[in-house]
């Protein structure tokens, strides 16, 4: 099994210890998504947010957790019932990662954490031999309360072997991006990047689903609320107004890989892009800014 690894991570073609990293977390990643299918996770589970939107979409920024939401809302989810089957894929691979579960009975948000520290010894790698035994980490995060009006589709992967993975849908997935960049309490740049994934692929939010999440969590909790275009207009409006563009470029900056994907984005036809980004474009941290002004200001036009 350690070959499907091997090959694997050399079709990612890491140039620097930061790529490689990347690469080993990403595999991590598909491992516990197979571990997760053969205990029957998906029969209940949906895969969402923005790793997924990197494994089963292709999008161009690596990311760090699995997010997943319960497709019928159940508080007493345990993690418990899933991380021994999955741990033993992982053994399987000849992996001896560590699976803890952090979850709190009374939280609507459940944890749970992968530390592996083994396959880095296992592989022949590049980078790795600098630091041998640094430990990779990877948290599970599941809502057990999840906001209604969700859609949900199958898709199929086939590393480390075929299986079927449940997601969210790619405008109920949008939905709840928003419902994050405009309740989260500061600036996560990889939101924005998202968003302009979102908007390049003329994705359109669930606004039911939107609503739903509003009104569940955040500074619009239990108010009277109907989420519609011009509604969304006005507070995407306000929050992009606060954002410094430079810090939300920085936080994104490590996760990302080479942006040509962007280039020939309907959204780069925007005249907002055009004026912002002479001279600056060849910067990958003001190109970012340029992809994120852009996308924001053509989903403001267009919706």
């Amino acid at each position: 099994m350690i070959e499907l690894i091997q090959k694997k991570i050399s079709e990612f073609k890491a140039k620097n210890q930061l790529e490689e990293d990347h690469a080993i977390r990403e595999i991590l990643q598909d491992i516990a998504l197979y571990g997760l299918w053969r205990t029957g996770f998906f029969d209940v589970a949906a895969f969402q947010g923005g790793t997924s939107l990197r494994i089963l979409h292709g999008m161009s920024r690596f990311s760090e957790d699995l997010d997943f939401i319960l497709k019928t809302p159940d508080l007493s989810f345990s993690w418990s019932t899933y991380l021994s089957g999955m741990s033993d894929c992982f053994a399987e691979f000849g992996l001896k990662s560590e699976i803890l579960n952090k979850e709190k009975m009374d939280q609507r948000v459940k944890k749970a954490l992968i530390k592996d520290n083994s396959i880095g010894k296992q592989l022949n790698l590049s980078f790795y031999r600098e630091n041998p035994n640094r430990k990779q980490k990877i948290k599970l995060v599941i809502d057990v309360d999840p906001p209604s009006n969700s859609f949900f589709e199958n898709s199929f992967l086939d590393f480390p072997l075929d299986f079927e993975v449940c997601h969210q849908d790619l405008e109920s997935n949008f939905a709840l991006k928003i419902h994050a960049m405009l309740c989260r309490p500061y600036l996560k740049g990889r939101d924005w990047f998202d968003f302009s994934w979102y908007v390049k692929n003329q994705i359109h939010p669930n606004l039911p689903h939107l609503q739903a999440a509003l009104l569940q969590w955040g500074p619009w909790k239990n108010q009277e609320l109907k989420v519609d275009i011009k509604w969304l207009k006005s507070k995407l409006t306000e929050k992009i107004l606060k954002i410094n563009w430079q810090d939300a470029a920085i936080d994104v900056e490590r996760f990302r890989m080479i942006l040509n994907d962007f280039q020939h984005a309907k959204l780069f036809s925007n005249p907002l892009y055009i004026s912002s980004s002479m001279g600056f474009c060849r910067k990958q941290l003001q190109f970012l800014t340029t992809v994120s002004l852009s996308a924001v200001a053509y989903f403001l036009s267009e919706v």
